[in-house]
């Protein structure tokens, strides 16, 4: 023990030299302590919240450095100087947007209070590199605390990653333009977005609100953790990779989760441009207006690992950076872009007491890409509709390119809050999205389309809605058990919209050889009811012929401007494609798993084998099977998988990733929480995968809110450093 203390004091001396920096670290490091619970999940404790930002992201970097690292290098515009030639056009995007002068211009006219958590933020990482000299960093090896900036919004996709790389770069280099086959419509990517259900005490067995957090992103995109301070912050919940605050989660009296929203506020203008003396113009009403010429740098690792610069010319108009041409026109952007007022956001909501103390942070109206789900232990629950919308023309079809020589098509200002279709206590008791639009976001208490422009959603409905509005409607009470029931309602609307067309089409075949070779496949989903499991034979069916399917029709419902299971099943598809796709997925199953009749399980695994941000899969090493199935299907329990690179069978790695259930009671918040996989990256540590069989089979465990809930599951207790 006395040899155990001079360590700790030796650890936590001043280092030999000395400076501001490293006083606040030491500073730091004695007012912050971490204890980690049985699952390595980190609680932080801190005198203030600048200490509790030490704590946590110190905390972070433990667990996972090497995304921290890079969520950075990206929001800056430098990945391709770690990751290479192929990376730059994803840099030029971002530094379309992201300027460091800027940025560090923002930082010093930021509030006080915030710069405070930006340097704590930077002392945090910076005391982790000091602490631990064998990581090396890839890019950053100093942060900088105006850094915080560059990601300042914790959504899986931000709005300048809806900016196309293809058609950036032909833009660029006038060469055609690079599609993938999920942006040519032949492949599904896996819904980004989330689930969010909120019930008032009406619809509680407790008469306590109760919140469902389900987060639908790329595994292992979040952290997760417990912070508290002596100034009033205490929170649980998720944080992405690099940010100091909780993005997904609750304190002890209101909870929020965020869904990606249809919310049209990202435009595009198509501009009319000409040379005027020797530099760009655009037209705008009758005046030709110059158009702003930026050279910007974009460094790169070269093959032979040396570092080179391609260095572009790029302009902007007052609607925003030009992004592509199109028919003759160049495109620009307009989006939102406000660092501070964004983190401020951020970091505030998380402490919040109730729906007024919530709203009134939202005021700053710089969350643009994200739909909120609220509880509070008042009793409290709502829809909140994503805060950033511009007021536009309702002539106009936003969806497209507008022109943007039509001074009709500025924006006119900002939608205040009570403009918006957001849902505060409805009658009916709950309040819901799942990515779909927000017209039935309370059932019969939903706010009315006609009431609103049509730029407020461009989604439109997905198959995870009915699914959740018939879970949530009535009458029904529900506990903590039954929310976690609902969430993984195993239902996939998407087949039974499409599945009996496909069985009518074979009912109508005439007897012969294609009707007698699919006869077993077709009663198998005739006894089917549309629910996903590790032992159903269907399920595996249904999504080998749905792939098919997408890979046949995806590209026509794309240039229909049709979701794909519409299209799929309505009478622009033959009878006769339906069966052949039959065919086909019948045939694949054959040949990858030998037969038709195999259970979804055997298919559908879970798989952890590194700590890499790009995981690698083999059917050869050990792997859990999953029963839940794609969103895009309906499942409100999303796992998008598909076969990897030398497998037969198929790997997730998008969709419920950190979920939790809470009940906000008056003695304090109810909670359990699954993480997919483990929240440590290192696969030498306990915490790499203990979770998975958990995330299998959605045993949640307990949240452990509390000094009195974490007692007695307590794995270590340690300072910053140490």
């Amino acid at each position: 023990m006395i040899i155990r203390s001079l360590l700790l004091a030796s650890v936590l001396a001043v280092p030999a030299l000395a400076s501001p920096e490293t006083d606040r670290w030491a500073a730091r490091r004695a007012a912050v302590t971490i204890t980690r619970d049985e699952w390595g999940i980190p609680h932080i404790k801190g005198k203030t919240d600048a200490d509790a930002v030490f704590g946590m992201i110190y905390a972070q970097a433990e667990d996972d450095f090497h995304r921290v690292e890079t969520n950075f290098i990206n929001a800056q515009g430098r990945l391709a100087e770690a990751e290479g030639e192929a990376a730059i056009w994803r840099d030029l995007r971002m530094k379309l947007f992201i300027d460091p002068a800027e940025l560090q211009a923002q930082f010093k006219t930021a509030p006080g209070w915030l710069k405070t958590l930006c340097i704590a933020w930077a002392d945090g990482l910076n005391q982790y590199l000091a602490a631990h000299p064998e990581v090396k960093p890839r890019v950053i090896s100093h942060f900088e605390p105006w850094m915080a900036l560059s990601f300042s919004e914790g959504s899986i996709g931000g709005d300048i990653e809806s900016i196309n790389l293809g058609r950036l770069e032909s833009f660029f280099t006038g060469q055609p333009v690079k599609l993938t086959a999920i942006e040519q419509g032949s492949e599904l990517a896996e819904p980004a977005g989330s689930n969010g259900f909120a019930l008032a005490p009406s619809r509680s067995t407790s008469g306590d609100a109760l919140l469902l957090i389900n987060p639908h992103t790329s595994f292992y995109f979040r952290s997760e953790a417990k912070v508290e301070s002596g100034q009033g912050l205490d929170a649980y919940g998720a944080s992405t990779w690099g940010q100091f605050f909780v993005y997904q989660g609750f304190n002890r009296h209101v909870g929020w989760m965020h869904t990606s929203s249809g919310v049209d506020n990202i435009d595009e203008y198509a501009l009319t441009v000409e040379k005027r003396g020797g530099k760009w113009h655009y037209l705008h009403g009758t005046t030709w207006r110059p158009l702003a010429e930026k050279l910007i740098s974009v460094p790169y690792k070269a093959a032979d690992g040396s570092m080179k610069t391609r260095v572009f010319t790029t302009w902007r108009s007052h609607h925003g950076p030009v992004i592509r041409a199109e028919n003759g026109k160049w495109i620009a952007v307009a989006l939102m872009h406000r660092p501070v007022a964004a983190l401020e956001q951020s970091f505030l909501r998380t402490k919040t007491s109730d729906l007024a103390s919530y709203l009134k942070v939202a005021s700053r109206r710089a969350n643009s890409s994200n739909a909120t789900l609220f509880a509070s232990d008042k009793g409290e629950i709502a829809y909140l509709h994503p805060q950033f919308v511009p007021i536009r023309s309702d002539r106009f079809d936003w969806r497209k390119p507008v022109d943007g020589s039509d001074p009709a098509t500025d924006w006119q200002g900002e939608h205040g809050l009570e403009q918006l279709p957001s849902v505060i206590n409805p009658r009916s008791g709950f309040a819901f999205n799942v990515n779909n639009w927000p017209w039935t976001a309370a059932g019969p208490d939903s706010p009315k389309q006609a009431a609103f422009p049509k730029y407020m959603d461009a989604a439109g409905e997905n198959p995870r809605g009915p699914n959740a509005l018939r879970l949530l409607s009535g009458d029904r009470k529900f506990d903590l058990d039954a929310l976690l029931a609902a969430a993984y309602d195993p239902f996939l609307q998407g087949f039974a919209d499409t599945i009996p067309g496909l069985v009518k089409a074979w009912d109508a075949l005439a007897p012969g050889e294609q009707k007698a070779r699919l006869a077993a496949p077709v009663a198998t989903f005739k006894a089917w009811d549309y629910r996903s499991g590790e032992a159903s034979v269907a399920t595996s069916i249904a999504m080998m012929w749905g792939d098919e399917m997408v890979k046949r029709f995806g590209k026509f419902a794309r240039d229909d401007e049709e979701a794909v299971v519409p299209y799929i099943a309505s009478d622009k598809v033959a009878d006769a494609d339906r069966l052949a796709a039959l065919d086909t997925a019948v045939a694949r199953l054959a040949g990858d798993f030998g037969g038709w009749d195999v259970p979804w399980g055997h298919i559908n695994r879970f798989q952890r084998l590194t700590g890499n941000v790009n995981q690698v899969y083999d059917d050869k090493l050990p792997s859990t099977p999953i029963g839940f199935a794609s969103g895009n299907w309906g499942s409100l329990a999303s796992f998008g998988s598909r076969p990897r690179a030398g497998t037969r069978r198929w790997y997730g790695d998008y969709g419920n990733s950190f979920v939790a259930v809470v009940r906000f009671g008056k003695d304090g918040p109810e909670a359990r929480a699954v993480h997919a996989g483990g929240i440590n990256a290192n696969p030498a540590s306990p915490h790499f995968r203990d979770q998975a069989e958990r995330y299998r089979s959605h045993d949640f465990r307990p949240v452990y809110f509390t000094d009195a809930q974490l007692a007695g599951h307590v794995e270590r207790s340690y300072r910053p450093g140490e």
